[in-house]
């Protein structure tokens, strides 16, 4: 039994947050409320069975023990006396199509204007997808704490402000996109490629990525948000050939394509199409459109660099970054040779642009391998290792460095 809580808790704690806070109107409040709920369901589920909708179990639990919390603590605060009788007054909906919508509503009230662009990313990824501190502030490339502080101050401007619990209306969510759509590829990105730990990928992440990205082209059919959907199923459909039969991540050009997942591409592609056809795309249109030329190529060696690269030009002119700059280096070095992309690799550390990004030094290893300059290799490699935090990404690397010093 205590599996299936566990289990439950993975599929369904973050659906149960966000209708709590709807319910309850306060996010600490509703995350109290999750814990007791789910404590209350290791008591009693052992004893009366799993209910039939665990969630609308967990929902209503949840409700009930903070409208309790609030009237025990109204005894000695009166503040909170009216607070406690219009909960309790309020109508329990936990109809199921109000709490498949939960996340949604969440998502744009974490991503308010009334909060910094930052912020909103954090607190999305913390209360929506349940990842740490440490996990987002590894997204940002920032320190834990700074990452909290911006959590925590996030939650009180949506307490203070009063900020509404509720999907924009449609004036409104162009101004709140680009926060939302941030949000929902920094999650796919967790999930397709994990930041650290064990495991490379965390497919749970990036389903309920993919899901929010239908869920959100449904309700705005903007070409950006066809585009990152497009994005996300095209790179998930690589997932089942990105790790060998031992865990070990599988290199693109080494990956056996017949066990990408057709579906997810052809739906990809014409995605991609649909958002090219409007004349309105931006970064996210073009990232896709890249990954389309991948998805399209019957081999690694028919891959059409040439499109890929002129698409990254596109994309620079953009979004211009040194991660760009980077992605295209590779598809310079496979069109033009590896000395065209270890240039750009040593102007952008030249310049002092992503030193501690380890897929930077990375690719420069594998510039200078094929370049026969071995001992360049050999340092290039280490570094990209000291500073990988994904253990199949480290093992990866280290295979690499051990070729090399046979």
């Amino acid at each position: 039994m205590a599996g299936r809580i566990e289990a439950i808790y993975r599929q369904e704690s973050r659906r149960v947050l966000a209708t709590l806070i709807r319910l309850l109107g306060d996010f600490d409040r509703a995350e109290e409320a999750l814990h007791d709920a789910f404590a209350a369901a290791v008591q009693q589920w052992p004893r009366e069975g799993v209910p039939d909708n665990p969630r609308a179990w967990l929902v209503s639990a949840g409700r009930f023990k903070a409208i309790d919390a609030l009237r025990r603590r109204a005894r000695f605060d009166a503040s909170l006396r009216l607070p406690a009788e219009q909960l309790e007054r309020s109508p329990d909906t936990t109809e199921v199509d109000e709490m498949e919508d939960d996340r949604l509503r969440l998502i744009f009230t974490c991503c308010h204007p009334a909060l910094q662009p930052d912020a909103r990313v954090a607190l999305t990824l913390r209360e929506v997808c349940d990842l740490t501190t440490e996990q987002i502030a590894r997204a940002f490339l920032a320190a834990p704490a700074t990452v909290a502080q911006r959590i925590v101050r996030a939650k009180a401007k949506i307490r203070e402000a009063k900020l509404p619990y509720h999907v924009p209306s449609r004036d409104e969510l162009p101004a709140r996109l680009d926060s939302v759509l941030r949000v929902i590829y920094l999650v796919f990105n967790e999930g397709y490629s994990a930041s650290s730990g064990p495991e490379l990928t965390r497919a749970d992440l990036s389903a309920e990525a993919i899901r929010l990205g239908r869920l959100l082209l449904e309700l705005l059919p903007d070409p950006e948000v066809a585009g990152l959907l497009a994005l996300m199923l095209l790179h998930d459909s690589r997932r089942a050939a990105r790790l060998d039969a031992t865990g070990d991540l599988v290199r693109l050009d080494e990956q056996d394509r017949r066990r990408w997942d057709r579906a997810e591409i052809a739906e990809g592609i014409a995605l991609v199409q649909r958002a090219l056809g409007s004349r309105r795309f931006g970064a996210y249109t073009l990232q896709a459109a890249i990954v389309a030329v991948h998805a399209e190529a019957p081999s690694a060696e028919r891959t059409d660099w040439a499109q890929i690269v002129r698409l990254y030009d596109l994309l620079l002119h953009a979004t211009p970054s040194p991660v760009v700059e980077l992605n295209r280096a590779v598809a310079l070095a496979m069109r033009d040779g590896p000395a065209v992309g270890l240039a750009v690799t040593d102007e952008l550390l030249a310049r002092g642009e992503l030193p501690e990004y380890h897929l930077l030094h990375a690719a420069r290893a594998d510039f200078c391998r094929r370049l026969g300059r071995v001992d360049e290799a050999r340092e290039a490699y280490r570094t990209a290792l000291a500073l990988a935090q994904q253990e199949p990404e480290k093992r990866f690397l280290q295979r690499q460095l051990s070729e090399l010093e046979r």
